[in-house]
């Protein structure tokens, strides 16, 4: 059995970056900048269009049908699209990080072109555990509902 060693800060002092690691991180932060720059669009455009329903469907008014004022779906759609670009803004950072970092051999740019990547997965972790907590208490009600049907 071989001797191991934890891994401390001093252990990762000596890790280095071979050519074909520069090279994938390379082509990654190139996907990654096209990915962020088409959600930027998206965004552009569920703005764009979040705009054009509160003022189309506020135009008709009660011939809408709706119970509820149609600027409602406006702020909804705008708050989707406030929640979508901080991911999308992380990725971007972490794309164009570390495109720099590679370029100058910046270990700086490269920690922070990391650090972005982290807030681009944290952010949709967190926001995966609070739809499947949704998800879960809308469950509990349901049932809650259901049973309640038949007492």
């Amino acid at each position: 059995m071989e001797n191991r060693e934890t891994l401390d800060e001093n252990t990762f002092s000596e890790l280095t970056f071979s050519s074909e690691i520069k090279d994938y991180l390379g082509e990654t932060s190139k996907w990654a900048k096209l990915i962020s720059i088409v959600g930027f669009v998206y965004i552009g455009f569920i703005v764009i269009g979040a705009i054009m329903m509160g003022f189309f469907m506020g135009s008709m008014g009660a011939a809408s049908g709706l119970p509820f004022s149609p600027i409602i779906f406006s702020l909804i759609y705008l708050l989707v699209a406030l929640i979508m670009f901080f991911p999308i803004l992380y990725l971007f950072r972490f794309a164009s990080g570390m495109g720099d970092a590679l370029k100058r051999n910046d270990t700086t740019a490269l920690t922070d072109s990391f650090k972005n990547l982290k807030s681009h997965y944290k952010f949709y972790g967190i926001t995966i555990l609070v739809v499947l907590g949704l998800y879960a208490l809308i469950f509990v009600v349901a049932l809650i509902g259901g049973a309640g049907m038949f007492m």
